[in-house]
């Protein structure tokens, strides 16, 4: 830098740096114009960034511009050749990236964890309009991350629904043929399979979402649009959110809101928490352009961690239902009455074995309601949503007393709660 200085600036007094760092005497006076004017009675040498060389200063010389300008370049690259300097290292003075510590944290569980995460494919088998040649095509995309050492890989259900194969494709980009271990449609929850080398094979590690709070940092890990792994960061925006299955509509309890970017291609990926524990699976996202909009739902761990025990010990989950179907909540608002109205409650269900009265119509055509449940053991029911609450906290084979309201007069009717049919 102080090579550069000697070629743009003038001196005009003993005061400045140049006298400080060289050996000319704080009497001597350079001036540096059109002509270098040196008054002194003897030579001096200014000391360059190299040792090793010099620039003498005659005295009492006057030397055109041009050629003063051509001589300090030759000196100046004399100078860089001697000291084998880098040229760039001469003019530009870089600082050592850093890190703050922050930054380092997400670095490093980026790092820790996108092995850990899996790139899944589902393909559906089209037939050629015009060969009538049979071919499988992808249909769509998604993430998962990796549960256990024996293969088994957790995501969303609407990632592999109408799949007639699956393929995953772990962080090496090595890529297996993946089965279904089973699924919870109602959850939104699948476990797959693939038989990869156990070394390949890095479960991710499980927290725990009870304990959240609103405002604590959230990290989503995921292939969105296709891409590689991708990392977005936030926060947890809100908690015991309620949303619909997207293949059954029954609602999910308890969802994480963050505002984490969730695009499509994030579902089934990982939501996790500061220290790069699991917390959740990203599912949902608030947006009628399908862009993330700051507003992504993530099934907590607690309720994905004992679907999927159930899933890779039986293949299904048990979860006990009344056996019946019952009308939409608007239907029965405009009745002014509040609960659920039963449309059909079949003989060989829990409901139809204990004698719940279905909506049916009389010899005439005119519409008989049925049973409006109000209330199952003394916990109140005032839409279809409630119910379901109500029962995820059961088990099979539970009895429960539901409350209806026949006619004009209410009922307290024992139900045997029963497992949910198997799904194909």
């Amino acid at each position: 830098m102080a090579t550069c200085s000697l070629i743009s600036t003038r001196f005009h007094s003993p005061s400045s740096s140049l006298f400080r760092s060289s050996t000319i005497k704080p009497t001597t006076t350079i001036q540096l114009s059109k002509s270098l004017h040196l008054h002194a009675p003897t030579i001096f040498l200014l000391r360059l960034p190299s040792p090793k060389l010099a620039i003498p200063l005659l005295p009492k010389l006057s030397i055109p511009k041009p050629l003063l300008l051509f001589c300090t370049s030759l000196a100046l690259s004399c100078t860089l050749l001697v000291s084998n300097a880098d040229p760039a290292a001469a003019f530009v003075v870089t600082s050592p990236r850093k890190l703050q510590s922050d930054e380092l944290a997400t670095v490093r569980l980026f790092q820790e964890n996108t092995p850990s995460v899996v790139y899944i494919t589902n393909l559906a088998v089209k037939q050629d309009a015009f060969t009538l040649d049979v071919l499988e095509v992808p249909q769509g995309s998604g993430s998962g991350f990796v549960w256990d050492k024996e293969g088994n890989i957790v995501t969303n259900y609407h990632v592999i629904r109408g799949a007639s194969d699956l393929k995953v494709t772990l962080a090496d980009q090595s890529t297996y043929d993946a089965k279904v271990v089973g699924f919870d449609q109602d959850k939104d929850v699948a476990v797959l399979r693939v038989e990869a080398p156990r070394d390949k094979l890095r479960p991710i590690p499980i927290g725990v979402s009870a304990d959240l709070l609103v405002g604590q940092k959230v990290y989503a890990i995921g292939n969105p649009f296709g891409l590689d792994h991708t990392l977005t960061t936030g926060v947890i925006s809100g908690l015991r959110r309620e949303i619909s299955s997207a293949a059954t509509g029954r609602p999910i309890q308890d969802v994480i809101q963050t505002d984490a970017a969730i695009n499509p291609g994030n579902s089934g990926g990982p939501l996790l928490d500061s220290s790069g524990n699991l917390i959740g699976i990203n599912t949902a996202i608030y947006s009628p352009s399908g862009a993330s909009s700051g507003v992504g739902f993530s099934i907590p761990v607690d309720t994905v961690n004992g679907i999927v025990d159930q899933l890779v010990k039986f293949g299904k989950v048990t979860r006990p239902i009344l056996g019946i179907k019952f009308a939409p909540d608007q239907s029965v608002e405009q009745l002014g009455v509040s609960g659920v109205l039963v449309l059909d409650a079949p003989a060989n269900g829990p409901a139809g074995k204990a004698g719940l009265q279905s909506t049916k119509r009389d010899s005439y055509g005119r519409l008989i309601l049925g049973d409006i449940i109000t209330s199952v053991n003394d916990k109140k029911v005032t839409n279809g949503s409630d119910l379901y609450r109500i029962l995820d906290q059961c088990k099979v084979g539970e009895k429960v007393i539901v409350e209806v309201l026949r006619g004009d007069h209410k009922e307290k009717i024992p139900v045997i709660l029963e497992p949910k049919p198997d799904e194909s």
